[in-house]
């Protein structure tokens, strides 16, 4: 599925230790259509629904949906806090191109 780095665990670990309402919940990942390469990633707080793949690592759960499984498949999860921007990051191997913002990517396959 998706490799999932420490510091995407650490950062996931401080954003639902904000509310207790978000004991249950863990991060969703998936690709939607846009953006200017054709598709983007999307990320937000939710809690399985059915027919999600789950990643779980130290007690944390990621969530990718059926539709956007094969395009994650060898992907990896990484938080970065620098001088180019916080946050989320997807490594992916099954992009072939982005666009130069970086916020949208294209694949070769057919899914």
């Amino acid at each position: 599925m998706i490799d999932v780095t420490e510091n995407a665990v650490r950062q996931l670990q401080n954003l639902l230790s904000q509310r207790a309402e978000n004991s249950r919940k863990g991060l969703r990942v998936q690709v939607a259509k846009g953006g200017c390469s054709g598709m983007h990633y999307e990320m937000t707080l939710d809690e399985k629904k059915d027919g999600d793949a789950v990643v779980e690592r130290n007690g944390m759960q990621f969530f990718i949906d059926r539709d956007s499984v094969a395009y994650l498949r060898g992907a990896t999860l990484d938080f970065s806090d620098g001088l180019t921007g916080t946050g989320f990051r997807v490594v992916n191997p099954n992009a072939s191109r982005t666009c130069g913002c970086g916020s949208s990517f294209e694949t070769t396959q057919s899914t």
